[in-house]
């Protein structure tokens, strides 16, 4: 199942970045750190495209620690990038961001010569938040549904240092079916375009392949038979140690898949990350290809068409 989530007002939202870009020096783009080359915009990649970036691994209090780190040694390997990780209680992160600017355009400094930055980020992935604790009050709206900031802001971290805040925005189409689904996992979807239960068994098919002590431990999970279940064994689990359940002691599958996305944004299942740069190089490679074959075969249904009428 392809998940597609692009709405009117992100419309609205891809045109006022693109407007913003004629006039701001650099980019930082907000990520979530348990998938960062998911929620990360091919669409403002491709707009943005020659200017300084600054890439946020935000929420890594609830990702991977180690896979953090392989993805900041990634990100700071790219030409004209830099990148951080933080979390909503960081105290610093003002200065981290500031810093972590200066470096990648020193050159722009002084009330003559103000540093203006444009931030960025997919819907949910906490960009809000982030910006209101630098500024310690409630500058920009907050929820947790995506799709809050719909109108753009400017912001002052310093007289020199002008930080333009933009609605939060995905891409019209998500052509890496991983991706798909690790952004429904974390919120940035809105749920009238995914099935939950779907949602959650490709969580938890992940996890069990990856993360199964934290599964084990979440659910109580018997540890000399769960190591061979599949996804829809874990969902039973779930439903039955959340109590997600019907009359008779029934699974209510649909509870259980909630609780289980749940736990996993709220962090109780543990600190993890959805995938790798080795993985999504794959998923990408993958997805090329099966878009290359789909314009063929339209390309070629178009050929046959036009030889038919004429």
């Amino acid at each position: 199942m392809a998940i597609q989530w692009y709405p009117g007002h992100m419309h609205k939202a891809k045109k006022a970045i693109t407007e913003r870009l004629k006039s701001v020096d650099m980019v930082v783009e907000v990520l979530d750190a348990r998938l960062p080359a998911s929620s990360a915009s091919p669409l403002l990649a491709q707009l943005a495209k020659g200017k300084p970036t600054l890439k946020i691994l935000n929420k890594q209090d609830l990702a991977d620690p180690e896979r953090t780190a392989v993805w900041l040694t990634d990100y700071q390997s790219r030409p004209n990038t830099r990148a951080l990780a933080v979390d909503a209680t960081d105290k610093h992160v003002t200065q981290k961001l500031i810093a972590a600017c200066r470096e990648l355009l020193p050159h722009r400094r002084g009330l003559d010569k103000p540093l203006r930055v444009m931030i960025c980020g997919i819907p949910n992935v906490g960009k809000s938040t982030l910006i209101n604790g630098m500024l310690g009050k409630k500058s920009a709206k907050t929820g947790n549904e995506p799709g809050i900031t719909k109108s753009e802001q400017r912001l002052f971290l310093a007289d020199d240092f002008w930080l333009y805040d933009t609605p939060g925005m995905l891409w019209p189409k998500i052509i890496v079916e991983e991706a798909g689904y690790n952004l429904a996992a974390s919120g940035a979807v809105g749920r009238n375009a995914l099935d939950e239960e779907t949602v959650a068994l490709a969580l938890l098919d992940y996890l069990r392949r990856h993360y199964l002590p934290l599964l084990q431990a979440r659910y109580q999970a018997d540890l000399s038979s769960s190591p061979h279940w599949l996804d829809s064994d874990w969902l039973e689990c779930a439903g039955k140690k959340r109590g997600a359940l019907l009359s008779g002691g029934r699974v209510d599958y649909q509870k259980a898949a909630e609780r289980v996305l749940t736990d996993f944004r709220d962090g109780l299942i543990g600190r993890i990350t959805l995938e790798t740069p080795n993985q999504w190089a794959v998923w990408l490679k993958q997805a090329q290809q099966r878009e290359a074959a789909l314009k063929a075969e339209r390309q070629a249904r178009q050929a046959l068409r036009k030889g038919q009428v004429s």
